[in-house]
């Protein structure tokens, strides 16, 4: 009876909190309650495999794991090119910015609308992108660093491609 109670309460409070929007609660939890089992199994791996954790990030681990988990968490949630990856909870609204797209959610169920938002939104998947960087520099440097290192390239040469485009329009 106590557990039914409980039951009923969350759904009042999600209700409230929801008013006339349409946010899939449940779903975010799905979403949460994955990344949080992916971390506890990481940190369980890490200290039955007893390695250690850095005392420090270096400034060069640090500027690559944010860039390189910038650029890759954009290419999977923005680029054309990776759009099928996204297909099956987003929507293609229109062309964005150079090499990008627009896509919303779909929302058909609570989880394929809480995958959606997260696979659409860099922002959304940075966490997810640095979470794996970070769990990679603990669990395979040397391949993180590499992988991660690769995106930071990128991510800096696009910004250079944007850049030169901005100087050859200051020159005409």
């Amino acid at each position: 009876m106590a557990v039914t109670e409980a039951v009923d309460a969350a759904r009042r409070q999600a209700d409230e909190y929801r008013g006339d929007a349409e946010r899939p609660l449940g779903g975010y939890l799905t979403v949460m309650a994955v990344y949080g089992l992916l971390v506890a199994t990481a940190a369980i791996s890490v200290t039955l495999t007893g390695r250690s954790l850095p005392e420090r990030w270096t400034v060069q681990d640090l500027a690559t794991v944010a860039i390189g988990g910038h650029k890759l968490a954009r290419l999977l949630s923005k680029d054309a090119v990776t759009s099928p990856l996204r297909v099956p909870v987003a929507r293609f609204e229109e062309s964005g910015a150079p090499a990008e797209v627009n896509e919303s959610p779909r929302k058909s169920s609570g989880v394929r609308h809480s995958l959606g938002e997260l696979i659409t939104c860099p922002f959304c998947l940075d966490m997810w992108v640095v979470t794996g960087f970070v769990i990679g520099l603990v669990c395979a440097p040397r391949v993180t660093r590499l992988v991660a290192g690769t995106f930071t390239a990128l991510g800096c040469a696009d910004f250079l491609q944007f850049a030169y485009a901005r100087a050859q329009q200051c020159i005409q």
